[in-house]
Order: C-alpha cells, then structure tokens, then sequence
C-alpha cells in the first residue's frame, strides 16, 4: 500500500493537531541525534508549543548556550547567508520544480520531434503534414543529428584512415537520413548509409541493365 502525500495545510481539528505535533516532534529529535552522532556537528533545537507547559530543548540548556554562542560569533552575513522562513522556502522549491518542469519540457519536445523525423522517414507522414509551429523543431533535431554524425565520422576517419574517408563521403553526399532505432550508436547510423549508398548504386546499375536489354 502507497503512503498517502500529506496535505501542507494547518489542521483544523484539536486532537488530531495535537497528535501530529507529537509524531513530528519526535521525528525532529530523532533526526538532530542522527545528524549530532553521524557528522559530529553542534546541533540544537528548541521547540516551543501550546501543548508543552515550557519550551522543550535538545540535547540540553548548556549545549544549546554552546550552540548559540557559536553562532552569534559568525559575522551577519554568515549568519543568514542560508537563514530561510516559510515564503523563502517555499519560492526556492518553486523556483527549483519550475526550472525541473521547462527541462522535462524541452526533452518531451525533443522526443516528439525525433518521432516525427522517423515517422517521415519511414513514410507514415509527410513533411507536409508537420504544423508549422513544429518544422523548427523538427529541423533543430535533425541537424543535431547531422552534427553527432559528423562528429563520430571525423572520429572514425583519425581512427580508420582510407575506409572511414569512405563513410565520410557516403554520409556527405546522402540526402535522406537512415531509418534507426532512437537511442541506437552513431557506428550503427554511418552503417546505415553506407548500406543506402550501396543499395542506391545497385538499384543504378540494374536499371542500367534494363535499358540495354531493351536496346537490344
């Protein structure tokens, strides 16, 4: 069974508050101990509420005087270079989910672009049939791919010598892009090409053929 995301709002109802405040409360305590006890840093909590008849201090009043003596010798803008309250905070997390929101943005894009590209080259669409708020899209997809190709080519040519300089040329000369799994390496794609090339070719010479035998 999922654990239920709790509400972040003032719970109306007394006992229920009260019993929230309990659990909480002991957690708070709990994870200062952990954190004094694993990392050896000063830690202090002071937790004054309704429900107590005095305000309640961990670990204990002389720590907590150490604590704040500490902090009180920190020049001021130390002091609150990280100092946040509720507004702070919660304009931090919102700021942090929108940026998180405009990546996840961009890379559904970026996704949906490369569908279409394989879509078009697979002949389910037409690049007619492309809104035009997405042929820009689509075209920045499609030269980064052409960049990541060349890229990879460049490499295989320092590494390969005179065969690579053959795949340069194939990829250099081809008009249409080869028709690849997304996610699959750039060794895969310039095979791809090349195969084209060498299909295109054969598909010249047969018709080569045909012209004679009907000469004849």
């Amino acid at each position: 069974m999922t654990r239920q995301k709790v509400k972040m709002a003032f719970i109306e109802n007394e006992s229920s508050r009260k019993a929230t405040y309990k659990k909480r409360k002991s957690g708070i305590l709990k994870k200062a101990n952990e954190l004094a006890t694993l990392c050896g840093v000063p830690v202090g909590v002071i937790i004054d509420s309704a429900y107590d008849l005095s305000p309640e201090v961990w670990p204990s009043r002389e720590e907590m005087d150490k604590v704040m003596s500490q902090w009180q010798r920190l020049p001021v803008m130390d002091r609150t270079k990280k100092m946040l309250n509720q507004q702070s905070y919660l304009q931090q997390r919102i700021s942090k989910e929108s940026e998180t929101c405009k990546k996840l943005t961009k890379e559904n894009k970026e996704l949906q672009m490369k569908e279409v590209m394989f879509d078009c080259l697979s002949g389910k669409t037409s690049p007619s049939r492309i809104e035009k708020s997405d042929l820009r899209d689509c075209g920045n997809v499609i030269e980064q791919y052409l960049k990541n190709l060349n890229r990879r080519i460049e490499i295989l040519s320092k590494n390969d010598g005179a065969s690579s300089s053959y795949v340069h040329a194939a990829a250099t000369t081809s008009v249409a892009m080869p028709i690849v799994e997304m996610g699959s390496s750039s060794t895969a794609f310039c095979d791809m090409i090349r195969q084209q090339q060498i299909q295109s070719s054969m598909n010249q010479n047969v018709r080569g053929l045909d012209l004679n035998q009907q000469q004849w």
